[in-house]
């Protein structure tokens, strides 16, 4: 960040999402706070203050029943007090998002504070990049900077849209956008060799256009979770009622072609550990993964699988994990999601470098405490998967 922050009003569109204890609505995982508190704290220490915005959870769908937004549920007022605890600074909040009090409060803003306004999805404008309102918000600051990576993929008005009323020298990355969109890059257009990409979750269509963008420049792919039925039963084996998608398994024949014939090695478990029920206490079989009994499904990969896979990852000097080897919120199914991150935490102590990005891989790894055992946990699900896509995402667009 290359702008002088002395006596100037910083607009920050933070990402604040952070998941709410559903009773107290206390804060059950802050690390998306501390991830933007460094740039938080250089404009402070600059002589600056800072005007923050994020969203908090999905308002416009989770409506009171009379059809009113549940503000008590989705204000950001909750994590005010847990802001100015990690900041050691006065935290003012403000009940609106924009209009005459925001702006009054953004304009007496002492230097050396904070001020967070009201949740910007509780305005319909919001998600559809309304002008007039990113007009708005953009009258709270003097510079604007974006530091919520997990929401560059959303052409939002707080996002993408305020941009526009910001002059070049005037509008820049955070910290955090910054690290994010050198560590993909550094996936993307500068890997050391062998390059795998470990790529888990349930279903195929999430991730054709990824599959398809790494069958172009890594060396080794292995396909975990729900989606590695599809390919197992697309080759003739027998899946009992694991879950697949029989429109896809053209298409996942097409992939196995293509990194066959692009000399990429894609790896499928050898086994499975198989379950009668969708339960944690279900009845478990360790089974190969084209044998898999008539009434059983699988739900995470076996030894055998954690075997292969791990070799593979030991043996990388790039690692990219997107994606959890089986279901992994069961804690009966979820050693082969924790013995990846293992294997991924051991081939970076060798020096490889990894980067961890998508929901229950990100939370494999701070659930086994070992976040500063990898190279880069991205804070962008979403966000991620269309960057290594290949897609230029809008809030990135937005600042050229």
């Amino acid at each position: 960040m290359t702008i002088d922050f002395k006596d100037k009003k910083a607009l920050i569109r933070v990402d604040f999402n952070v998941p709410l204890d559903k009773k107290t609505f206390k804060i059950t995982d802050d690390t998306r706070i501390r991830a933007a508190l460094p740039t938080i704290k250089k404009i402070l220490k600059d002589g600056g203050a800072a005007i923050l915005m994020s969203h908090l959870g999905r308002p416009g769908k989770k409506l009171k029943e009379d059809g009113s937004v549940d503000v008590e549920r989705f204000t950001l007022q909750h994590v005010v007090k847990h802001v100015a605890k990690l900041l050691k600074t006065k935290v003012h909040f403000c009940p609106v998002t924009v209009g005459k009090q925001a702006e009054k409060m953004a304009k007496e803003l002492p230097m050396g504070e904070v001020l967070i306004v009201e949740n910007t999805r509780f305005q319909s404008e919001e998600k559809k990049g309304d002008e007039a309102f990113a007009k708005k918000l953009a009258k709270l600051g003097d510079v604007y900077i974006n530091d919520a990576f997990g929401t560059a993929h959303r052409a939002h008005a707080s996002t993408t849209t305020v941009a526009k009323y910001f002059k070049k020298g005037k509008k820049a990355f955070g910290f955090l956008m910054e690290k994010e969109i050198e560590n993909a890059n550094r996936v993307l257009h500068d890997p050391e060799r062998p390059l795998t990409a470990i790529i888990g979750g349930a279903k195929v269509s999430d991730k054709i256009l990824l599959l398809e963008k790494l069958i172009d420049f890594a060396d080794n792919i292995i396909v975990g979770g729900g989606m590695a039925y599809t390919f197992l039963k697309a080759q003739g084996g027998n899946i009992g009622k694991s879950l697949c998608e029989e429109d896809r398994m053209k298409l996942a024949n097409k992939l196995v072609a293509k990194a066959k014939k692009k000399g990429v090695k894609l790896l499928l478990p050898k086994d499975s550990v198989t379950a009668d029920d969708f339960s944690n206490d279900a009845n478990i079989k360790t089974k190969y993964s084209k044998r898999i009994p008539k009434d059983w499904m699988g739900l995470d990969i076996g030894d055998k699988a954690v075997a292969d896979f791990s070799k593979v990852i030991k043996n990388s000097k790039t690692i990219l994990w997107n994606g959890p080897m089986g279901v992994f919120e069961m804690t009966n199914f979820a050693n082969g999601t924790k013995a990846i991150a293992l294997a991924v935490a051991a081939a970076t102590k060798k020096g490889a470098f990894s980067l961890v990005g998508g929901g229950d891989s990100v939370a494999a790894v701070s659930q086994m405490k070992l976040d500063d055992d990898v190279s880069y946990v991205s804070t962008g699900g979403g966000a991620m998967l269309e960057f290594l896509e290949g897609k230029e995402l809008p809030a990135i667009a937005a600042m050229k």
